[in-house]
C-alpha cells in the first residue's frame, strides 16, 4: 500500500508542470484517491524542506553559509541590540528562515481553504493542483527570508516556534494513541478469528519489547541525568513519570475498562509508555550543566541523538496521518480532523474510472478531511523541525545547551500524553451514553 501511494504522489510531483504532461506520467501509476495523493505531495514538500534545512547545518557549508545576506550585514547593527553570532550560530539561523517561509505558506493555504466542502468548490484546484507554482512559492518566500535583518528576529521567531511546537507534539500524541489502539486492536482481532499462536506471540513480543525498552531508559535516565547529591528535579520528573505509566497500564487492564474496552490491554499502554520516555529524555536533555551528562561544551551545536530520533517519529507520524484514515476505532475526536475519513478509498467511477484517471476524485461530494486543518498541522509541524533541528536551543551569540522553557513544555507534553491515553481508557466507563466503538 505504502509503496503504490509513493509512486503515484511521485508521479504528481513528476507532473506538476503541465496537464498533459499530467496525464501521461499519471497513466503509468496506480490509482489512488486524489485527498490521499495530495496530502503525500504536501508531505513530499515538507520533507524536502527539512532536508534543505538539514544542508544549511552541515559541517563542511559552515565558511560559505556565513555569506548569506543576514550575516553580511549583521555588522551594521544599533549599538546595544542582538548581533547575530554567525560563527557559531548561522546554520540554526538559516533554518529558522527556511521554516519561516515554509510555515508562513501553509498559514496562507489554511485561510485560502477555509469553509471549503467538497472538490466542487473554485478553491479544490489550488489544493489539489498548481505543484509547479506552490513549490515556486515556497523556493522564493525561503530565498527571501535570508535578507531579513536579524535585529530580534531569531528570538521572537523561537518563542512562535516552541509554542508551535508543543501544539504538534500535542497533535503527535493523539496520531501515536490512534496507532497504539489500531496496532492493538488489529492484532487482538487477528488473533481473536484465527486462534493463532503466532499473532498471540507477536502481541506478547510487542508488548515485553516497549516496556523493555521503557524500563532501560528510565534506568539510563537516572544514570546520566541525576547525581546522588542534587538534582532533585530530574529526580522527582523520572520518578513521577515512572508512576504515571504505571498506573496508566494498570487502569488499561482494570476490569471495569475491559467491560467497555476488551481489547483495550498493556500492548497501548506499553507504546504510550515508551514514548512518554522519549519525551522524558528529551526534556531533561534541555536541563542545566550538573545534571545533564550530554552536555560536554556549553557552546556545542552539534545535531544529537535525541533530535533525530525526534525526526523519525516526526516523519513517522506525517506519514501516518497521511495514509491512515479515520474510522470508528478513533479514540480521539481530534483524529477524525487529521485524518480522512472512511470511504474514500472507491473512485465516483468504479474500477472504469479508475482506469480512466489514475489519480481520482474521491471529494466531489464531501472532503475526506479538513483541508484548513490539515495545514495547520503542517504549519505546526514546520515549527517542531525548525525547534527539533535546533535542538530548541537559544540561538544567541552563546548557544546554550540547556533551555528551560523548552524542558518544561517536552514535560508538559508528557504528562498530557498519559492524560489523553487514560481518557481514552475511561471515557465510555464515564460516558456510557456516547458512542465509542
Amino acid at each position: 500500500m505504502g509503496a503504490v501511494l509513493g509512486i503515484c504522489s511521485a508521479a504528481q510531483l513528476a507532473c506538476c508542470c503541465g496537464s498533459a504532461a499530467c496525464s501521461l506520467c499519471c497513466s503509468a501509476c496506480p490509482s489512488c484517491a486524489n485527498s490521499t495523493s495530495t496530502r503525500l505531495m504536501y508531505t513530499v514538500m515538507l520533507l524536502l524542506v527539512m532536508v534543505v534545512a538539514c544542508i544549511t547545518l552541515a559541517p563542511g557549508l559552515h565558511e560559505q553559509m556565513k555569506k548569506v545576506p543576514f550575516c553580511e550585514n549583521s555588522t551594521s547593527m544599533v549599538p546595544g541590540t542582538f548581533k547575530v553570532d554567525c560563527d557559531n550560530a548561522v546554520g540554526y539561523l538559516a533554518v529558522y528562515r527556511i521554516c519561516f517561509a515554509t510555515c508562513l505558506f501553509f498559514i496562507l493555504m489554511a485561510l485560502l481553504m477555509i469553509g471549503v466542502r467538497s472538490s466542487k468548490d473554485p478553491r479544490a484546484g489550488i489544493q489539489n493542483g498548481f505543484w509547479g507554482i506552490k513549490y515556486l512559492i515556497v523556493i522564493g518566500g525561503i530565498i527571501g527570508a535570508f535578507f531579513i535583518p536579524e535585529g530580534s528576529f531569531a528570538s521572537t521567531w523561537m518563542v512562535f516556534g516552541m509554542i508551535g511546537g508543543f501544539c504538534f507534539i500535542v497533535i503527535q500524541l493523539i496520531l501515536i494513541i490512534d496507532f497504539a489502539h489500531s496496532w492493538a486492536e488489529k492484532w487482538v482481532s487477528n488473533y481473536e478469528e484465527t486462534q493463532s499462536r503466532g499473532w498471540y506471540s507477536a502481541l506478547l513480543l510487542a508488548m515485553l519489547s516497549c516496556y523493555a525498552l521503557t524500563l532501560t531508559g528510565i534506568v539510563l535516565l537516572y544514570v546520566f541525568y541525576t547525581k546522588p547529591d542534587g538534582c532533585d528535579l530530574s529526580k522527582f520528573i523520572i520518578s513521577f513519570n515512572l508512576i504515571l505509566v504505571v498506573v496508566a497500564s494498570a487502569i488499561s487492564i482494570l476490569p471495569s475498562v475491559q467491560e467497555y474496552q476488551p481489547r483495550s490491554g498493556l500492548l497501548q499502554s506499553a507504546v504510550v509508555s515508551l514514548y512518554v520516555m522519549y519525551l522524558t529524555w528529551s526534556a531533561l536533555s534541555n536541563s542545566a550543566a550538573p545534571c545533564n551528562a550530554s552536555i560536554t561544551d556549553e557552546n556545542e551545536s552539534s545535531f544529537d541523538k535525541q533530535s533525530i530520533i525526534g525526526l523519525v517519529i516526526w516523519v513517522c507520524s506525517v506519514l501516518y496521518s497521511c495514509v491512515r484514515t479515520a474510522s470508528s476505532s478513533s479514540k480521539i475526536t481530534m483524529s477524525e480532523h487529521i485524518l480522512a475519513k472512511d470511504g474514500a478509498t472507491e473512485g465516483d467511477g468504479g474500477e472504469a474510472g479508475a482506469k480512466e484517471t489514475k489519480v481520482y476524485d474521491n471529494e466531489d461530494d464531501a472532503v475526506a478531511y479538513s483541508w484548513s486543518f490539515f495545514h495547520v498541522v503542517f504549519a505546526l509541524a514546520t515549527l517542531y523541525i525548525m525547534m527539533t533541528l535546533t535542538n530548541w536551543y537559544n540561538p544567541s551569540s552563546q548557544l546554550s545547551k540547556s533551555n528551560v522553557a523548552s524542558m518544561w513544555i517536552k514535560i508538559t507534553s508528557s504528562w498530557l500524553c498519559i492524560g489523553l491515553y487514560i481518557w481514552t481508557l475511561v471515557a465510555p466507563a464515564v460516558l456510557p451514553d456516547r458512542d465509542f466503538s
